[in-house]
């Protein structure tokens, strides 16, 4: 982050403006609406910036700049096409501690102005970083139309009424779950239908009501196989509203970027043969967090009831009494097929699919082999690198036609998705051969021969992504 977001009190606060054409009057509008006094220093200055400062009580200057124009001025904006005149105005304003802003020249400026969706007292800003500001501009411009005027009297109302609730619901989390429950429910759209008086009243009977004693819950939510454009639309919902996060060595870290950012998240990664923490031990943590009134969310890859113990996970909420809510997502087998251009069933060449678990135990599996090897089916061993040469060796041993088609996927779905395509008799040398790590998919049967045809996430232009 290059730049830290600030809002700043302006209200009666000289700023000086050097320059006196379009821009300059662009800028000046902006510095009037938040209240700025006024002083502008130009040569030659329009007559529509004359008369806004006629009207806001501010100062015009028609001359050149010197440095003492910067006397008693909070923030200095340079307007100019004059680069020696921005750089000396630049260099002037930050020698006294003075912020500054020189319209499209990023490195002179101590300070940057973003684009602004105003909707009083409620103010959204958009910037670039003063990378590109019509990028900007057409962020601002998507947001204009989702942000609803009534916005404004909304984040009124809710402050005539802050010092109540904060009496009421002394407890922080609890009080920013009350707001949450007011911002999402009727009250806010009797307001957006300009019934003002009417949300009011039913906001005072919400605050009458209201419990101050917290009860927490637990949110069982699948994280998908690793893009996050494949997260549903309530895990998004319930990663914004958690106190607490727990999660996975599988979620990527751009998953983990999208929960509420002052939620604690605690790392709880489970690798072969070394667990962070114990599965046992996060089952207790979820009932001990969620008694203290939290909500917590547990953020498992891929789908939390395949292969994600989630199961494990909810039974001892439900045995505890303690509200939780489960949330699918897209299972690694899904995700990294469709991704890999491979159908797990085909009317020619699979009418079933099964999804087996490819964990070595003590070196070996212990599996329905000759259930596996019958042909139109498709077989998904989860969690199998390591186990791979056992798993084609016993396929072979138990029938499988050695050149049965058979697909690595390493990292599916994300930008290092990639996939390894052999046989059963050739595989176990492909992996010894390159270099191969986890997560990984292993796909066997005769849609993998499909790919060849169907291939698309590797071949996408960065246009398309």
């Amino acid at each position: 982050m290059d730049y830290l977001p600030l809002f700043t009190r302006i209200n009666s606060k000289t700023c000086l403006l050097v320059g006196g054409g379009t821009v300059a009057l662009r800028k000046a509008g902006a510095l009037a609406r938040a209240g700025a006094t006024l002083r502008v220093v130009a040569p030659a200055i329009s007559e529509e910036l004359k008369a806004l400062c006629g009207e806001t009580g501010g100062e015009i200057a028609e001359r050149e700049y010197t440095d003492t124009d910067l006397d008693g001025v909070m923030l200095v904006i340079a307007a100019t096409d004059n680069e020696q005149l921005n750089q000396r105005v630049s260099a002037s304003a930050q020698a006294r501690n003075i912020l500054v802003n020189v319209v499209d020249q990023p490195e002179l400026c101590s300070v940057i102005l973003p684009s602004i969706i105003d909707r009083s007292p409620l103010i959204v800003a958009v910037s670039s970083g003063g990378r590109s500001p019509v990028l900007a501009r057409l962020l601002r411009a998507k947001l204009e139309s989702t942000i609803p005027a009534g916005y404004g009297r909304l984040a009124d109302l809710l402050g005539q009424f802050r010092d109540k609730v904060r009496a009421r619901i002394p407890d922080f989390d609890r009080r920013r779950d009350f707001w949450e429950q007011v911002l999402q429910g009727p009250i806010a759209e009797l307001v957006f239908a300009g019934r003002r008086d009417a949300a009011a009243a039913m906001l005072e009977d919400e605050i009458g009501t209201a419990k101050p004693d917290p009860r927490g819950e637990v949110y069982l939510v699948g994280a998908g196989p690793g893009d996050p454009d494949l997260l549903t639309f309530k895990a998004l919902r319930l990663m914004q509203k958690a106190d607490v996060v727990l999660y996975d060595r599988l979620v990527a870290n751009e998953i983990v970027d999208l929960c509420r950012k002052d939620a604690e998240k605690i790392y709880v990664g489970k690798a072969r043969s070394r667990h962070s923490m114990p599965q046992d031990d996060i089952n207790q943590l979820l009932i001990t967090l969620a008694r203290q009134g939290k909500r917590v969310l547990r953020l498992k890859g891929g789908d939390p009831f395949i292969f994600g113990r989630g199961g494990e996970e909810i039974a001892g909420l439900a045995d505890e009494k303690i509200p939780f809510q489960v949330v699918p997502g897209i299972t690694a087998a899904a995700g990294c097929a469709s991704y890999s251009g491979i159908p797990l069933t085909h009317r020619d060449y699979a009418q079933s699919v099964r999804f087996v678990t490819g964990h070595l135990k003590d070196g070996s599996m212990n599996l329905p082999w000759a259930e596996l090897v019958h042909t139109q089916q498709t077989i998904v061993f989860y969690m199998g690198l390591l186990g791979l040469p056992v798993i084609c060796r016993e396929m072979i041993a138990h029938g499988r036609s050695a050149d049965t088609p058979i697909a690595l996927i390493q990292q599916g779905t994300t930008p290092n998705h990639r996939v390894l395509v052999g046989t059963l008799e050739s595989m176990p040398g492909i992996i010894e051969r390159e270099s191969v790590a986890a997560p990984t998919l292993i796909i066997v049967g005769e849609v993998v021969k499909l790919r060849e045809q169907l291939a698309w996430f590797e071949n996408l232009s960065p246009q398309t992504l």
